[in-house]
């Protein structure tokens, strides 16, 4: 019911910056769960970041210890849409990043969520 489209991803130096974009369509509701994972080559599947409503008009965003002060994860209802802005990548930010939708669970396992992207490729050079 729930499309997932990434988007935003390329090539960047060490210290810039992307912004991803995760275009949803289907059957979405703002109490989702929504995140990114992400997954460099020869290594597991990580959590990025998530997003979750917590009543009323207040969200909650949560980060791996290793992007905190440099990614932002937001969410924009009325496009359906889902944002991470990445500053001061470094190389080891490299991976494909997947955009992931759930109508009831937080958490950071990525194989409990129910909508999955496709990806999009972020490299970055030292």
């Amino acid at each position: 019911q729930v499309q997932l489209v990434e988007s935003g991803g390329g090539l960047v130096q060490a210290g810039g910056s992307l912004r991803l974009s995760c275009a949803a369509s289907g059957r979405t509701f703002s109490s989702y769960v929504m995140g990114w994972f992400r997954q460099a080559p020869g290594k597991e599947r990580e959590f990025v970041a998530r997003v979750n409503w917590g009543g009323g008009s207040t969200y909650y965003a949560d980060y791996a210890d290793s992007v905190k002060g440099r990614f932002t994860i937001s969410r924009d209802n009325a496009k359906n849409t889902l944002y991470l802005q990445m500053n001061t990548l470094k190389p080891e930010d490299t991976a494909v990043y997947f955009c992931v939708a759930d109508p009831a669970y937080y958490g950071s396992n990525w194989n409990e969520y129910d909508y999955w992207g496709q990806g999009t490729q972020v490299t970055v050079s030292s």
